[in-house]
């Protein structure tokens, strides 16, 4: 370790999550870069079967790598499912902090130290696009539009104040995913990461948001899609809506009892 590294031993065993499917070209980057940046976290490789030999390649490093590890799934089921099993494995093997990291290097291991450095006094750190100091690197103006878009409607809609309600570049304490009840999130798709957000808000947890750069992927191909899109967009309203319509029928039963 470096004299510019921090060390993040008082928040105890730290590990990454990074899901693949098809990121050949990118895992041992990443995960090279991981190591670098904060070489006392572990790392846990999440790979559905990738037909391209990404999970080999994993299988290789976690060999020279104690520090790396990979977790086998049968097939593509979704970056919710994904990250849903890497917590569980986690919290299994006794690890006290659980971070979201995509493999395609747009979220960056050199920011890591700063959302551990914020977990020290929160419950739930996200890495925010859009928060002052934060940006976007290499993004077309229509997808810069959507994500933007898509974060503050999903944050007035469902009443949550954090600025980048759809990032996925996170770091949770585990008493913080244990009080989410995750065998109650259904969501597999992006909305997934609106889904996790919004139950830690309605949790009570404390969340911060601390700035990052996110980069476009440069190699391999994004996984996102109209159809993610139109399922997320589908989901918070029902979300929202739902969660409407229990506040004022509640409100008027209590009304009712009151008046009683």
């Amino acid at each position: 370790m470096t004299a510019t590294q921090q060390t993040f031993a008082d928040l105890g065993k730290v590990l990454v999550i990074i899901p693949t499917y098809n990121e050949a070209e990118n895992v041992e980057l990443i995960v090279g870069r991981v190591r670098a940046a904060v070489p006392e976290v572990h790392v846990l490789v999440a790979d559905d079967n990738s037909p391209d030999g990404t999970g080999d390649i994993a299988d290789k490093l976690a060999a020279a790598d104690p520090h790396v590890q990979v977790l086998h799934r049968k097939g593509k089921e979704g970056l919710g499912a994904a990250y849903l099993a890497g917590f569980r494995w986690g919290i299994e093997h006794g690890y006290d902090v659980l971070v979201e990291m995509d493999a395609d290097g747009s979220h960056r291991p050199e920011e890591l130290d700063r959302l551990l450095t914020a977990l020290r006094g929160a419950d739930l750190v996200l890495g925010s696009r859009w928060v002052p100091g934060g940006r976007v690197v290499n993004w077309p103006k229509s997808r810069l539009l959507l994500s933007r878009g898509g974060s503050t409607y999903s944050r007035l809609m469902l009443g949550v104040p954090i600025r980048d309600v759809t990032g996925g570049y996170r770091a949770f304490r585990k008493e913080t995913l244990l009080g989410l009840g995750m065998d109650e999130v259904a969501s597999a798709g992006y909305c997934f990461q609106v889904d996790l957000a919004w139950r830690t808000v309605k949790a009570g947890f404390k969340v911060a948001e601390v700035p990052i750069t996110f980069v476009e992927r440069e190699l391999g191909a994004s996984k996102m899609s109209r159809s993610i899109v139109l399922e997320a967009l589908w989901r918070v309203t029902s979300w929202g809506v739902s969660d409407r319509f229990d506040r004022i029928t509640g409100k008027k039963k209590n009304d009712a009892q009151a008046r009683g």
